[in-house]
């Protein structure tokens, strides 16, 4: 391994520097092909930092769209959110991890559902297993510590793929990766585990991307660039 996230120190002209840990492989390509890794760096931490901070501003009143300031999220991810804040309201509660995992199984239509499928997961079995809410809202809501921290975890995710979008796909890989929540800990109970369901992700986003390649061509090969530098491709 190479570099690593350290304490911050001063650098030339006294701004803050870190070093950034890299697999040995990908250490070299970057060497090999010359890459600017502190304007890279930057730029993608600027963007983290960004969507991060979007996720802590949201407020989940009864009369505001939660998902207004989250403009990185597709809609269907944003559809999901707007599902879970509206049972969090219906049960005078906060918004859990339950409830972001019952907002992607209620969407139905996206490929956080066919990950959990290609896991050997079952999303009506999954639904049921999830506590009930009553239907009616009451009031206004706001995360818990563990689903703001899922959604946060879905944005590092996206990133760590290579992706400018944050879907539903993503939201379930943030659950995963989210050691305390009640939807973590389900879909670990049923055998899904962070790893495969990254792998499972990009399977599914090239399987779309081959399904539509015109308007989706710059995301597959972008897809393909990750898979040889994570070592996914044959």
């Amino acid at each position: 391994m190479h570099g690593g996230t350290v304490r911050p120190r001063r650098g030339w002209g006294g701004v803050p520097k870190i070093n950034v840990y890299l697999p040995d492989d990908l250490a070299e390509g970057v060497r090999a092909a010359g890459l600017p890794v502190s304007a890279i760096c930057q730029r993608a931490l600027e963007a983290s930092v960004r969507r991060v901070a979007a996720i802590r501003r949201t407020a989940l009143s009864a009369h505001e769209d939660p998902t207004a300031g989250l403009n990185q999220f597709t809609d269907r991810a944003r559809t999901a959110i707007r599902t879970a804040a509206g049972r969090s309201r219906a049960a005078g509660g906060q918004l859990g991890t339950a409830d972001l995992l019952h907002g992607v199984l209620d969407e139905g239509a996206n490929l956080g559902v066919r990950v959990l499928r290609a896991l050997g997961l079952d999303p009506a079995a999954l639904a049921a297993a999830l506590p009930q809410r009553p239907q009616d809202p009451v009031g206004a809501a706001s995360f818990t510590a563990t689903a703001s921290a899922a959604l946060e975890l879905a944005v590092t995710e996206a990133l760590a793929l290579g992706h400018d979008f944050v879907g539903c796909e993503h939201l379930v890989l943030g659950l995963l990766a989210e050691p305390d929540g009640s939807a973590g800990a389900l879909l670990r109970d049923r055998g899904a585990d962070l790893r495969p369901a990254r792998q499972a992700v990009v399977a599914a986003l090239v399987g779309l991307t081959r399904a539509a390649p015109d308007p989706l061509h710059p995301v597959l090969a972008r897809l393909d660039r990750l898979e040889r530098h994570t070592g996914l491709a044959p």
